[in-house]
């Protein structure tokens, strides 16, 4: 009875019906961040100075009269806000690629070249990590998609596992392929 181990069931990863292929469901935060466009950058730049600027523009057309240690709290709050909203809008639009919810184009071409160097240097796909596969599984379950509802509640993935709800063999064909190309060009 002692020796009996229980298996636990793998939950894959739903795949929604996209206009565009998906990259991965659960992408962790640093591939997130490097995949940004500048496009992401400067709608995440406006977003942040919206804030700022909207309590600026209505100071100058209805003052408030406070004086000048009333004002400054106001100000802060309000860039803290437009900071921590430009960097939601940024991050959403980035991962809404991964998801194939927006054009991403690049960001598969990335993405392939970025996961055939890792094949031919004999590297994981997606990193290493010291936890067990159960937390593993745990972590990837609780931000798959987290990025659908990210304005409600924020959730970033920072844990490597191996479940994203993509076939990764395509990555390994297409390191055979470039190593097969590779080894003609040289004979």
């Amino acid at each position: 009875m002692g020796d009996v181990q229980r298996q636990r069931q793998y939950v894959p990863a739903r795949t929604l019906d996209t206009e565009f292929p998906l990259i991965d469901s659960d992408p962790h935060i640093r591939r997130v961040l490097s995949y940004a466009r500048p496009t992401d950058y400067s709608v995440g730049v406006a977003t942040a100075a919206a804030g700022p600027g909207m309590m600026l523009l209505w100071e100058r057309v209805a003052p408030s009269y406070v004086g000048k240690g009333g004002f400054a709290p106001i100000m802060r709050l309000s860039v803290v806000i437009g900071l921590t909203a430009g960097f939601l809008q940024f991050y959403n639009r980035s991962i809404f690629r991964f998801y194939g919810f927006s054009e991403n184009a690049r960001e598969r071409e990335m993405d392939m070249r970025e996961m055939v160097d890792k094949v031919k240097k004999n590297e994981p796909l997606y990193g290493t990590s010291t936890l067990t596969p159960y937390m593993q599984g745990v972590a990837s379950r609780n931000s798959r998609y987290a990025g659908v509802f990210l304005h409600v509640l924020p959730w970033f993935n920072f844990v490597n596992h191996e479940q994203h709800g993509v076939d990764t063999a395509k990555y390994y064909q297409q390191a055979e392929r470039e190593l097969e190309a590779e080894r003609s060009k040289a004979a």
